[in-house]
C-alpha cells in the first residue's frame, strides 16, 4: 500500500535562495515523516490566489516569506493570539474548518540566540532595526524575555512608533528614525530589514553598538550582509546570520504541521558544512 505524501511549500518573492525544501526534507527523514516540501515563487499582489489554489489542490502547510507576511495575516481565516498582535504571519494550517496563521519568527529568533548561541536576552537593551513584516513577528517574544529596553527604529518613523503602541503593553519598548538614534547605545542590534536584498546596511549612526555589542541580521546567504560587515566594522563582539533563526523557525511549524519537533542541531550544522 502506498503511503499518502502530505504536501508543504514556502511562498515568496524572491524564494530561488530558500534553504526550506531541504530543512524538510532533513526533518522528516529524522522524523520518520512522509511529505513533499517545495519553494514556490510569487509574484507580488497574487499571494492569496496562490495560496487559495495550494490548499485547493490538498496542501496541508505554507511558511510564508517576504513580501508576503502581512497578506497571509489577511489570507488567514483564524489567527493565533501571537500573529493577531503581530498583524504578520509565517506559517499557514489547512484545516477542515479553515485556515489557520501562526507566526514562529519570534520563538526561533528567540531559541537560536539563547539556546544554541547561549546569549541572555533578560536585562539587555536590544535595538531593532526595521518595521515591516520580519520585526512584527519578533517584538512579542523578545519583550517576554524581559529586556531592560527594546526600541524599534525605521526610515519611516511613524511605522516604528505604530509598532511601538501595538506591544507597549508588554514591555519597554519605543519607536523611532534612524536620526533619533543618535546618542543611543544598544547590547544587542537585530536587523530586520530587506537589507540583504537591497545590498545596502541601515543608515545606523556611530557607536550605536557598545563595545563588544553582538549583532543579528534575521536574513541569511552565502556571504556576510552588508549589516554584517558593517557591524564586523563596529568590532562586534559576535555577528550572526540567522540561518540557525530559520531551522528554529521552521521546526516550530513542522511541530504545528506534524505534531513532533525535530532535533535542529543536526540540520543546522548540516547546512553550515556545504554553505548556506
Amino acid at each position: 500500500m502506498t503511503k499518502k505524501i502530505d504536501r508543504y511549500a514556502v511562498m515568496g518573492n524572491p524564494i530561488d535562495h530558500s534553504q526550506s525544501p531541504r530543512i524538510h526534507a532533513l526533518f522528516a527523514a529524522q522524523t520518520g515523516q512522509a511529505l513533499d516540501y517545495r519553494a514556490i515563487l510569487v509574484e507580488r499582489g497574487g499571494f492569496a490566489e496562490a495560496a487559495r489554489d495550494f490548499g485547493g489542490r490538498g496542501g496541508r502547510g505554507l511558511n510564508v516569506t517576504a513580501p508576503f507576511k502581512q497578506d497571509a495575516w489577511v489570507f488567514a481565516d483564524l489567527l493565533s493570539a501571537a500573529a493577531e498582535r503581530a498583524g504578520a504571519v509565517n506559517t499557514l494550517i489547512f484545516e477542515a474548518g479553515g485556515v489557520r496563521g501562526e507566526n514562529t519568527d519570534g520563538p526561533g529568533l528567540v531559541r537560536d540566540l539563547t539556546v544554541n548561541h547561549g546569549y541572555p536576552l533578560a536585562g539587555q537593551r536590544i535595538l531593532v532595526v526595521g518595521a515591516g513584516g520580519a520585526a512584527r513577528g519578533i517584538l512579542q517574544p523578545l519583550l517576554l524575555e524581559k529586556p531592560s529596553q527594546l526600541v524599534v527604529a525605521n526610515r519611516t518613523s511613524e511605522t516604528a512608533l505604530e509598532l511601538a503602541l501595538r506591544f507597549g503593553d508588554l514591555g519597554r519598548l519605543s519607536g523611532c528614525g534612524f536620526h533619533d538614534l543618535v546618542g543611543q547605545q544598544f547590547d544587542l542590534i537585530v536587523n530586520a530589514t530587506a537589507a540583504w536584498v537591497e545590498d545596502a546596511a541601515p543608515p545606523l549612526p556611530e557607536n550605536v553598538l557598545v563595545s563588544g555589542g553582538w549583532c543579528y541580521d534575521m536574513s541569511y546567504g552565502k556571504r556576510p550582509s552588508p549589516f554584517m560587515r558593517w557591524a564586523q566594522g563596529c568590532n562586534a563582539g559576535r555577528v550572526l546570520d540567522g540561518l540557525g533563526m530559520l531551522v528554529e523557525q521552521a521546526a516550530e511549524a513542522f511541530q504545528l504541521w506534524r505534531g513532533v519537533r525535530p532535533d535542529t542541531a543536526p540540520v543546522i550544522e548540516a547546512l553550515r558544512e556545504v554553505g548556506s
